[in-house]
């Protein structure tokens, strides 16, 4: 009997994890070693994608445009799933601004959010998907 093929983890990364992941490596760089080889699929929105593209521009992070292209033409396109909304979350997060990754969740499908923001991660789990902190993510995936 051979082995029980894994199931690829659908994930909705917040965008602090997102970031963190891509610019600043430490613990969180595994998390873009787990999609470049295949072991999640991360799910973004136009939404989610929106915010994380304004974020990359903070003057913080110094990002010439033409590093910020690299970023997503390299790191986000080829592994990302665009997910489009059709399960809208409205009024569920104490920062309603944070609704729109629930909603890319519920609308693609995820198995998780992975985040740092206490609001997200004060609801542990929405409608079946479970929401857990990066550091317990990069255990289970170790």
């Amino acid at each position: 009997m051979g082995k029980k093929p894994q199931k690829i983890e659908r994930v909705v990364l917040d965008t602090n994890v997102l970031i963190s992941a891509l610019l600043f490596g430490g613990s969180l760089s595994l998390v873009v070693r787990l999609w470049q080889e295949g072991q999640i699929v991360p799910l973004v929105s136009r939404e989610t994608f929106d915010e994380f593209r304004r974020v990359l521009r903070y003057p913080k992070f110094s990002l010439s445009d033409e590093e910020i292209e690299r970023i997503i033409t390299e790191e986000i396109l080829p592994f990302f799933e665009v997910v489009d909304i059709t399960n809208q979350a409205k009024n569920v997060c104490r920062d309603r601004e944070d609704d729109k990754f629930l909603s890319c969740a519920i609308s693609g499908l995820a198995h998780s959010i992975v985040s740092g923001d206490e609001d997200l991660c004060n609801l542990r789990q929405y409608k079946g998907i479970r929401i857990v902190r990066a550091s317990a993510f990069l255990k289970m995936h170790q």
